[in-house]
């Protein structure tokens, strides 16, 4: 089997550590030129310093040599980027299977990766994985879950051949709706379950938040046309539990920063330095709330607190009067 991966970031060479693992040789695409010249000199990712490219990933800046020829494709560039990257797949995709490991969904449409594909490349060959998983733990060989989202069976017995071994397991469901909005919203509660570590709240108030969360991502994830059990996978409950709780989740610091009320520059250079995807998920559900005229009350405080100056207090309130 042929697998090409695009994106080679930290996530995206973590993918292709596991792959290259179970089948060998594996592609990875960036079209960025700084990217591509540090993995081909040094094989070094920058944040995976302890980790050193095998010769067997091979990496390339050449779009149309990463998808030809291969049996699947793996996509693990930021949300704001795909529709491009669909796009400019179009041309050479015509039998691939398509993984997806982007969290996100794309701003002003709210439409989910699975949905992008499909309009560009019409193919329903289309998965999307997710779930409480490090780039560091994946490489490192550490036992981890993910979700299995797609309703194409042929699509699902790739991706297991692809992925899963005696570390990495794969749950599947026909939920592909679920998986990637669980993927994507979790990132928004990071924010927020990162503002009540800043505050200094005890694990009890953490323990109160993330249950919550729960309830309120349940019912978000049936307005935006997810099962309500969905909730309860490793992209559900697992990913909101880790991403909530560690230091290591970039959408968690950013949070705590903001609870801490650290001064606007260090925010702000950490914003700058750092892909935030729960602000990209943040602008696009609460948009489509507004357009929609629904209410999403945590959406909505997080939004406040992030871009109207509303106090990170503004959550134990809201936790109080919660029912």
């Amino acid at each position: 089997m042929k697998v090409g991966i695009l994106g080679a970031g930290a996530y995206g060479i973590a993918l292709a550590s596991v792959i290259n693992k179970n089948l060998g040789e594996v592609e990875v695409w960036t079209p960025i030129d700084t990217e591509y010249n540090e993995l081909i000199t040094i094989k070094k990712v920058r944040k995976l310093q302890d980790y050193t490219l095998p010769d067997t990933i091979k990496i390339t800046n050449n779009l149309e040599k990463v998808c030809n020829e291969k049996d699947l494709i793996v996509i693990a560039v930021p949300a704001k980027f795909l529709s491009g990257v669909a796009k400019q797949m179009k041309p050479f995709i015509n039998e691939q299977h398509i993984c997806i490991a982007t969290k996100g969904m794309e701003n002003n449409t709210c439409r989910f990766g699975h949905e992008i594909l499909y309009n560009e490349l019409q193919t329903d060959k289309i998965a999307a994985i997710s779930g409480p998983t490090f780039a560091i733990d994946m490489i490192n060989g550490v036992t981890v879950g993910l979700a299995l989202g797609t309703k194409n069976l042929e699509t699902s017995d790739i991706i297991k051949k692809a992925f899963c071994n005696d570390f990495l397991k794969l749950r599947t469901t026909n939920d592909i709706t679920g998986v990637e909005f669980c993927g994507s919203i979790k990132n928004v509660i990071a924010l927020a379950a990162g503002m009540i570590d800043g505050m200094k709240l005890p694990e009890s108030t953490k323990a109160m938040f993330i249950t919550e969360s729960l309830h309120d991502v349940s019912e978000l994830l049936e307005i935006f046309g997810g099962k309500k059990k969905t909730i309860m996978s490793f992209a559900g409950f697992g990913d909101l539990l880790l991403t909530c709780t560690s230091p290591k989740s970039r959408n968690f610091v950013f949070g705590k920063l903001i609870g801490e009320k650290a001064d606007i520059n260090t925010i702000k250079e950490y914003k700058d330095n750092t892909t935030i995807e729960g602000l990209y998920t943040l602008d696009s559900v609460y948009n489509f709330s507004k357009s929609k005229n629904i209410s999403m009350p945590i959406i909505e405080i997080v939004y406040d607190i992030i871009y109207n100056e509303k106090t990170p207090e503004t959550l134990l309130e809201f936790l109080i009067k919660k029912h």
